[in-house]
């Protein structure tokens, strides 16, 4: 990695306003989904980029699920690890999954494919894990205007914003494999609220980014945010399902 990317993920800034799940909404789609899904307590289900697991936690504590957590980061995972020594944590890409074939019941990527270095790679692996059956649940965020990816692609910044996807594009990654898309909703309303979440917390948007990056002098909140508008981003879920069409 690019000793002059920083990770947004791993700071404080963002953790201060989101909590440890790092994402728009925190929870609500996480609750859309399994209920979408309809997992039946004890399913296997494994969170990819799980950060420091504050997904995995809550899959386990009000579903009751058998819920594994992957990330490649040690700093994420060793506060998770110091919030709840209980959690199943491990570190690893979301490009090696290290599990066998049709092992899984279910697999959430919650602002963490829009991270992946090589997400069609991600998504082969998790068709892999993933039982004949099996779910897929995608919170994130993508870029509603395509003229907008080669700014965001250029930005010295680790966060979902860099690597966002457009619709299209995601829907083309799936139609590559046998996933069947149950649903695909809009939510740009939580990373709207996260907006001005932020904006509460910090007074501005150039304050938050300056904040993020406060060990990096150099950075400039301004090709952020203007890669940010031009881009048009906004928020999804999609769940999918391997192996037939309803």
């Amino acid at each position: 990695m690019n000793n002059n990317v920083f990770k947004v993920y791993e700071g404080d800034a963002l953790r201060q306003t989101t909590g440890d799940t790092l994402r728009p909404g925190g929870f609500f789609l996480t609750d859309l989904g399994v209920k979408r899904c309809n997992f039946l307590p004890g399913a296997k289900v494994l969170d990819v980029g799980s950060g420091s697991g504050a997904t995995v936690e809550r899959l386990c504590s009000e579903y009751q699920l058998q819920a594994i957590g992957i990330d490649p980061s040690e700093i994420l995972l060793e506060i998770g690890k110091r919030r709840n020594p209980d959690l199943n944590l491990i570190r690893g890409q979301g490009e090696d999954l290290p599990f066998p074939p049709d092992n899984l019941d279910g697999v959430f990527a919650e602002c963490t494919l829009s991270v992946m270095e090589e997400p069609n790679q991600v998504l082969k692996e998790i068709f892999r894990v993933l039982k004949q059956g099996g779910w897929l649940i995608i919170n994130d965020v993508y870029a509603r205007n395509p003229d907008g990816l080669k700014d965001l692609r250029e930005l010295g910044i680790e966060s979902c914003i860099r690597r966002a996807l457009t619709r299209d594009e995601l829907l083309n990654m799936l139609n590559n494999f046998d996933f069947h898309i149950v649903d695909w909703s809009d939510h740009t309303n939580l990373l709207i609220q996260l907006t001005v979440d932020l904006i509460m917390t910090y007074g501005s948007m150039t304050n938050f980014w300056l904040k993020s990056a406060s060990c990096l002098s150099f950075v400039d909140p301004n090709p952020i945010q203007e890669a940010v508008k031009k881009a048009k981003m906004g928020y999804f879920q999609l769940i999918a399902h391997k192996g037939y069409q309803f």
